[in-house]
């Protein structure tokens, strides 16, 4: 059974591996340090971490970003990540929280094919596994299957609309702007972020969308709803990969008579520095948060990252101190 975590100290605070610079950042906007760890690789392909101060009792904070790079992929990533955590509640840990600002195989979180695995609720049941009291993910991909994946861990989406829409709505002009959703299925985080720039806008957004199917990775559906002439289109998804989804709703939303495109999304993971993004049927401008190590492009002019860190450290403080995590989070 898990012991009540400690609030009288302030909660320690991990990052692992390549993750260790933005736990810093975390860890200074909250007004504390890292705490120290050990992580040490064999020559047969092994490791093992483990915590060097004394977390007995205390409430703890584990920050890995979970997506594949540095010769890690999402699989060495999440095993340290697991491993680590059982090494904390072996040491007595009060409360073990996993921070992933970026959580893999949330994507495959149902069955489009027979006998297809539900890759997200397999990742949930490893983390209650190792006895992990809550674990804090930004934008995930299908919040209500990502909730539902979880039962005796408490699962905490941290939806990125207020973090881009703060970035955003500095760069806008006067002309009307449209948010565009690339998918029915990010429908409803397309509308969260356009109403976080609505309230900092003080005007109203309009709202569009693209049909889009996908059957054995091949792309289909060209019905586009919604009134983008003349206007300033900011597309939003969760990720973008290849970038195949956001140059396509980018030409659409050009041949609808728009006057400028862009893309806005929590993770870059830009597989192969994803070329068509930054070509001519690509946005003029790509936004994305910095919860993955966004690698080079061909055109980093147009890229633009934003800081997550102060969001973390606020959610992280809230949690610590007992406070209406809710109040922190954008609802539309």
């Amino acid at each position: 059974m898990t012991q009540p975590a400690s609030r009288s100290q302030p909660p320690l605070l991990f990052a692992l591996g390549a993750s260790t610079g933005f736990g810093e950042a975390v860890a200074a906007e909250i007004g504390i340090e890292l705490s120290a760890h050990e992580e040490r690789e064999f020559p047969d392909g092994e490791h093992k971490a483990r915590p060097l101060v004394e977390v007995g009792d205390r409430d703890v904070y584990v920050i890995h970003s979970l997506a594949g790079n540095d010769g890690q992929s999402p699989n060495d990533k999440l095993i340290r990540l697991l491993f680590f955590i059982g090494a904390l509640k072996d040491a007595g840990a009060g409360r073990v929280t996993a921070v992933t600002p970026y959580l893999p195989y949330a994507r495959k979180d149902r069955r489009t094919k027979p006998r297809d695995p539900v890759s997200m609720r397999y990742v949930a049941a490893l983390f209650e596994a190792l006895g992990t009291d809550r674990l804090m993910a930004f934008e995930i991909h299908n919040v209500a299957a990502f909730e539902n994946a979880f039962h005796s861990c408490r699962a905490e989406n941290m939806p990125a609309a207020g973090v881009l829409a703060d970035y955003v709505f500095p760069l806008l002009g006067e002309e009307p702007v449209v948010v565009v959703s690339p998918d029915s299925g990010g429908a409803k985080r397309a509308n969260l972020f356009r109403t976080a720039l609505e309230n900092r806008l003080g005007k109203p957004v309009g709202n569009a969308l693209l049909e889009k199917h996908r059957s054995a990775g091949v792309v289909s559906g060209s019905l586009f709803a919604g009134e983008v002439a003349g206007c300033t289109a900011i597309i939003v998804d969760d990720l973008i990969a290849s970038g195949g989804t956001i140059v396509r709703a980018a030409k659409a939303c050009r041949e609808a008579g728009a006057g400028k495109t862009i893309a806005a999304a929590a993770h870059g993971l830009f597989s192969d520095g994803a070329p068509a993004l930054f070509g001519e049927d690509g946005p003029e401008l790509v936004i994305v948060c910095d919860s993955v190590e966004v690698p080079e492009v061909a055109m980093p002019e147009r890229l633009r990252i934003v800081p997550s860190a102060p969001f973390f450290a606020e959610a992280i403080a809230a949690l610590h101190d007992g406070e209406p995590f809710y109040e922190l989070l954008p609802y539309d």
